[in-house]
């Protein structure tokens, strides 16, 4: 774990972070994607700030070797999902091709049924292009890994986790079309194997 300090907020996050003071545009994503998920917390743990979660896909992607602009719409990915925040506010802040990847790898609200929501963004991913799915990608290591801490801690597993699962398995399927061979579909992959064998052995 790395203490990250980032204005009055002080951060244990289960991720490297070196990785942003290196960069103004992804150290700029932080500190914005912080305030807007200020309060939030993740479902592995009440008491873990949500920003860890798009602070680990962020870091996933840099460690792939995507550039700046996608590292930093890692950090912002869900900032339009979960937030207030607008793709306009991400375009005059971070500029168009951040406000771009954004906005494709966020789902459609107006959609009300989930299994049609989800598999209408995973159709949206795949047209984007690369970049977009590599975004998504660690997006789904990060919320995999997640569902699978839970389990192994004892959560029973529930009829919205194997939603879920369906999900990242369904979105495993599309990225090894997208983008074969890459490091985070083989992630993902050994995510969902071990998610699996977890609950074979449940």
């Amino acid at each position: 774990a790395v203490l990250f300090r980032n204005g009055l907020e002080t951060l244990w996050v289960m991720a490297r972070t070196d990785f942003v003071e290196r960069s103004p545009l992804t150290r700029e994503a932080l500190a914005f994607a912080d305030e807007r998920h200020a309060g939030q917390t993740r479902e592995l743990d009440g008491d873990v700030p949500f920003v860890t979660h798009p602070i680990e896909a962020a870091c996933l992607l840099h460690e792939a070797g995507h550039p700046d602009e996608v590292v930093a719409a890692g950090v912002l990915h869900d900032v339009v999902e979960e937030t207030d925040a607008e793709p306009s506010d991400l375009e005059e802040r971070f500029g168009p091709e951040v406000a771009w990847l954004v906005d494709s790898v966020s789902d459609d609200p107006s959609i009300d049924d989930e299994d049609r929501r989800r598999a209408a963004l995973r159709d949206q991913v795949a047209e984007a292009g690369e970049r977009a799915a590599a975004i998504f990608a660690a997006d789904k290591v990060s919320k995999a890994r997640e569902l699978r801490t839970r389990l192994a801690r004892g959560h029973r597993f529930e009829r919205a986790d194997r939603g879920k699962l369906e999900h990242y398995e369904a979105s495993l399927e599309m990225l090894r079309r997208q983008l074969p061979g890459h490091p985070l579909v083989d992630q993902l992959a050994a995510e969902l194997d071990a998610l699996h064998a977890l609950r074979g052995r449940a």
